[in-house]
């Protein structure tokens, strides 16, 4: 391996029957090599599908209040979120209004700040409740526990 002009390299990857790539145009002179396109092309699709595969997928659970839900259902609810948590899920937990039931906003608030208040030990609140058209949205995430 050496420097070579242009023409001299163009003709270095013909007789080898290679392609000459450009690696860095910016450099002075450009930085080119002799290599098989295809198979680097190939080469390379198969290190981004192993960094993908690689790559930690995020799972959502969702848990539905209603802002009059009594205290069992909100324990066995909580229960269920806690799971969740614990299996490194990320939790959406909302309130749901029907009908007139908006008028209840502030109990739903309650209701979620709550829930986060008991799962603080579990995970930490990601976005706080927040009221998107009839439902009031809170995202808690799992706290990471490697060792």
């Amino acid at each position: 391996m050496g420097v070579y002009p242009i023409s001299k390299a163009m003709e270095i990857a013909t007789e080898q029957e290679l392609d000459l790539v450009e690696i860095s145009p910016n450099a002075e002179p450009p930085v080119c090599k002799v290599i098989d396109y295809k198979k680097f092309l190939y080469e390379q699709k198969k290190r981004d599908k192993a960094m993908k595969a690689k790559a930690s997928k995020v799972v959502v659970k969702e848990i539905r209040f209603g802002p009059q839900t009594d205290d069992h259902d909100y324990e066995f609810k909580k229960r269920h979120a806690e799971k969740f948590l614990k299996d490194g899920a990320k939790l959406k937990a909302y309130v749901f209004f029907k009908g007139r039931s908006i008028v209840y906003k502030d109990q739903g608030e309650i209701l979620l700040l709550k829930l986060a208040q008991e799962l603080e030990d579990l995970g930490k609140v990601e976005q706080m409740p927040k009221l998107e058209g009839k439902r009031m949205t809170m995202f808690i995430a799992p706290k990471t526990s490697k060792k």
